[in-house]
């Protein structure tokens, strides 16, 4: 990746993505049709506004250890996108060696079980973005050299972390919002991988922080456990989160 540097939610929204993934099935079925709220075309980016480009890493891509299907098709869009925004800050998601939210690290479970966390319901992930890996880098393709900002999550070895604003346990934060706040970032656009997992939950922790959110949905991909996908998208828009394209902005 070409970068010239290297650089919560409350008890209530935690409570309610504690039931996520047992409500996803049910969500899917019964999504109304006026669900989509897509932003008025011809969006210009102005200077409060920032391209929040969710872990586009090489364990998310095809061959990587946790892969999102297309999840390599995002890579151009983004840095098309990337072009139109004077702001853009990466994640990454940076676990460490024998993570709690890792499948191995629990005796005989198997990826994509769910086990009782004393923060939530956890899935349980391959091993996946373990720190100074190269399935951690962010994707050779990527192409956005003024880019400011890489902010790393998931790095406690206890607690999982989707959301690029507070970890899963619904407290730790990560610092980007204060971020954000500091040089008057107020307006997010969010890209990236996984729709239903760290792209949603970034989302709608950003709502909460006051933000104006809006989504990328064509440049992002999901992993889809169970109609996951389409669960959040309602808990975003819920959220007051907007759904928008990359044609919208100009």
């Amino acid at each position: 990746m070409k970068l010239m540097n290297d650089g919560k939610a409350g008890p209530a929204v935690a409570k309610s993505r504690r039931r996520f993934l047992q409500m996803a099935g049910v969500a899917a079925a019964s999504l109304p049709l006026g669900m989509r709220h897509l932003a008025a075309a011809n969006i210009e980016p102005g200077a409060d506004a920032v391209l929040l480009v969710i872990d586009v890493q090489n364990c998310f891509l095809p061959g990587g250890t946790l892969p999102v299907s297309d999840g390599d098709q995002v890579i151009p869009i983004i840095n098309e996108l990337g072009r139109k925004f004077d702001n853009v800050v990466f994640t990454q998601d940076w676990h460490t060696p024998g993570h709690a939210s890792f499948a191995s690290s629990h005796q005989e479970k198997q990826p994509f079980e769910t086990i009782e966390m004393p923060y939530g319901t956890q899935v349980l992930w391959p091993d996946h973005c373990v720190q100074g890996s190269t399935d951690a880098q962010l994707a050779d393709g990527l192409d956005i050299p003024h880019a400011q900002l890489i902010i790393r999550k998931g790095y406690h070895s206890e607690v999982d972390s989707y959301s690029t604003f507070v970890e899963a346990d619904g407290s730790t934060k990560t610092g980007l919002t204060g971020y954000l706040q500091e040089r008057g970032l107020s307006k997010v656009y969010v890209c990236g991988l996984a729709t239903d997992f760290c792209v949603s939950w970034s989302a709608q922790d950003a709502a909460a922080a006051g933000l104006s959110v809006s989504v990328v949905e064509d440049a992002c991909r999901g992993i889809d456990l169970d109609g996951s996908v389409a669960a959040a998208w309602k808990a975003m828009t819920d959220a007051g989160v907007a759904r928008i394209r990359s044609s919208d902005i100009v």
